[in-house]
């Protein structure tokens, strides 16, 4: 959760939530402002919960996430069930300002006034942090706030979520989940020029801008999505960070970490029946057959990345790229390793990285970084391989490609 609207002027302290409120109402809320992932926006690692200040890098300038604690000068603790709810529904701010779309309020719209009314009374009842929000930085003319109208126009309508009859009950939870406080199309549907999601390409998978991760497509296509997934093992990755079909790394790892391991296994599940019933579209998968030159270069990088593989990384993930599960994930028949965008493999071999540690897998194995022992010439070849080895179907990779990564953000 991040909205970015900061009041003009300290309005007249209001009547906060009631010392009374009902404990059930506030366990409820703290679960569903968990869904919705509001401490990995306002809070900085190591510092106080909810005190804001967290910086976030767009390709507008850098923003920075405002004290959503019970602080009543410089947190929300004049706000009002109300307003809170306007801003989740409407994307303004106590005092009207637009937000800025780095908080999700075209999904947050979505969220019921009573879950709204939950998530304000939790975090009326969490401690005051004293901690002025800190200015955007933003670049002329994204810092002219006027300039959201057009925004808006194009990205965003209002309106809860309406159940879809013709489904399940846990299918509308689902939906319910992914589409709202998840905000899931924030990573995972391709952002355009102006900063909005590409509607005709919803969950189909994307590059997150300056953070430079892919998020993989969530639909139920085969190749490229979620289509060969059992509900487990999506269950799995989401509720332990790891499952039979791989680990969550990077912006995601945060994601599982503060998030989605505590929810309760119905929503988690809910979630992933939404998910796997998302159509899949060709356009997923490129269609255009190896050329010559792929070819070629696939020939030439593959003997030394496959010296490589065999010296470095076939004792954790098997001489096949079948893995060692739980612990280590498999490389054939993974969809990360496959995708158009060859970030993800290359990010992980340059920077390692752990799962998160999570209740149901509190000690996770990780993967050591080779940006230091490995050239670009080396670690070009060594993903190469396992993109095309196993019956992979991904395509070379190059040293300039690994070069650009090299200084690339760790998450």
């Amino acid at each position: 959760m991040l909205w970015l609207g900061v009041p003009r002027a300290q309005a007249q302290a209001q009547t906060p939530a009631p010392a009374s409120a009902d404990a059930q109402v506030i366990a409820r809320g703290e679960t569903l402002a968990r869904a919705g992932d509001c401490i990995a926006c306002h809070t900085i690692p190591g510092k106080q919960l909810f005190g804001g200040g967290r910086p976030m890098a767009t390709p507008f300038g850098t923003l920075y996430s405002p004290n959503i604690s019970s602080d009543k000068e410089t947190g929300i603790g004049t706000w009002t069930a109300d307003e809170f709810y306007r801003m989740l529904h409407e994307g303004r701010s106590k005092d009207g300002d637009l937000l800025y779309p780095a908080m999700p309020y075209a999904s947050y719209t979505k969220v019921t006034r009573a879950d709204s009314d939950a998530i304000y009374a939790y975090l009326m009842s969490t401690p005051p942090v004293h901690q002025p929000n800190r200015p955007h930085e933003l670049r002329f003319p994204f810092n002219q706030r006027q300039l959201l109208l057009g925004w808006r126009t194009l990205f965003f309508r209002a309106g809860e979520y309406q159940p879809d009859p013709s489904q399940s009950v846990e299918w509308n939870r689902g939906a319910y989940l992914v589409q709202g406080l998840g905000h899931c199309t924030m990573c995972h549907t391709e952002i355009n020029a102006l900063g909005g999601n590409t509607k005709s390409k919803e969950f189909q998978g994307g590059l997150i801008p300056i953070q430079d991760w892919y998020a993989p497509s969530l639909t139920s296509n085969k190749e490229a999505g979620l289509g060969d997934w059992s509900i487990d093992d999506i269950v799995g990755l989401l509720h332990a960070g790891v499952s039979n079909r791989g680990a969550v790394y990077g912006p995601m790892a945060e994601v599982v970490y503060d998030s989605f391991q505590y929810l309760s296994e119905d929503d988690v599940r809910a979630v992933a029946v939404y998910l796997k019933a998302l159509p899949g579209h060709t356009s997923e998968v490129s269609s255009e057959a190896p050329t010559t030159a792929m070819t070629e270069e696939k020939n030439r990088l593959a003997p030394l990345g496959k010296k490589i593989y065999d010296a470095q990384c076939a004792v954790c993930h098997a001489d096949q790229g079948q893995g060692k599960l739980p612990n280590f994930p498999p490389l054939a028949n993974n969809q990360s390793i496959q995708m158009t965008s060859s970030v993800n493999p290359i990010r992980m071999v340059l920077n390692g990285g752990y799962a998160p540690g999570t209740m149901k897998n509190p000690m996770p194995y990780g993967m050591p970084p080779f940006a230091q022992s490995l050239s670009d010439a080396e670690i070009a070849a060594v993903v190469t391989y396992i993109r095309t080895a196993w019956g992979n179907h991904g395509t070379p990779v190059t040293e300039k490609e690994v070069n650009t990564l090299r200084s690339a953000t760790i998450f």
